[in-house]
């Protein structure tokens, strides 16, 4: 399986020099049916692996974060199925219309780029309120992208459960858990994106916003560093491989 994995990987875009490595996360297929309800509690997911806990976007010398994020994955024939667990003392958001800026909330987002030597990819934000943001990006911002807020995930499953209260200051929370079922359909109003199998590698990277009362910028947590405050550099994003259960 290593050896697989290595000749896949050296396939793909080769990581920037001197940017932290690239994570890589091996997805299995999910063997029974996946209840999109927030709760993170259906024994499919017992057999995804956790990622590592995020760090801060710009890694290896930046101080850890403060609160837990993790992620695990599974698939099948229809959907990426993503769960995310966030610790947080106070649970709390304020957006409720879809495709409003999600990230001036505390969120989280996930980065799919489903064709690695393209230039495009696709960016979903959520907050506590299970409010989403969708949007197509043709190129990253940096070579003169614009994204495309008009692209909906159609077919898209979300829903969050919080492990406290949701807007109530003045208690402790133990934070808030995600399930998302992505459609592997949902970039055909795009381009055509082949179904993945075994052995498909995708670009993928997830990034957590924090804001802390009294800072003025936020913090950005993510699963696999990219070296600089910019999640738009999708040759620094992880692997994201497609396996087999095992």
């Amino acid at each position: 399986m290593k050896a697989a994995l290595a000749a896949v990987l050296s396939a793909a875009i080769p990581a920037v020099a001197g940017a932290p490595a690239p994570l890589t996360y091996t997805c299995l297929r999910a063997t029974a049916l996946i209840h999109i309800d927030g709760k993170l509690d259906d024994p499919a997911w017992q057999a995804a692996p956790w990622t590592a806990e995020f760090v801060d976007i710009e890694g290896e010398g930046r101080p850890r974060p403060k609160y837990r994020t993790r992620v695990k994955m599974l698939w099948d024939d229809r959907y990426l199925y993503i769960a995310a667990e966030l610790e947080e003392p106070e649970v709390k958001a304020t957006l409720t219309q879809r495709d409003s800026v999600i990230f001036k909330d505390n969120d989280f987002e996930v980065f799919i780029k489903p064709l690695p030597q393209s230039d495009s990819y696709y960016e979903f934000e959520i907050n506590a309120l299970n409010t989403g943001w969708d949007l197509f990006l043709p190129k990253p911002y940096n070579v003169g992208g614009q994204a495309d807020n008009d692209w909906d995930i159609a077919g898209l499953r979300t829903a969050v459960a919080v492990q406290g209260s949701l807007n109530l200051p003045g208690d402790t929370d133990r934070g808030w858990t995600v399930e998302i079922a992505y459609p592997l359909t949902a970039f055909a109003s795009r381009q055509p994106v082949p179904p993945p199998r075994p052995g498909t590698v995708w670009r993928i990277n997830f990034s957590r916003v924090e804001w802390t009362k009294g800072q003025p910028k936020e913090d950005n947590w993510v699963w696999s560093p990219q070296g600089l405050i910019d999640m738009h550099v999708p040759a620094r994003w992880g692997y994201l491989l497609f396996s087999k259960q095992n």
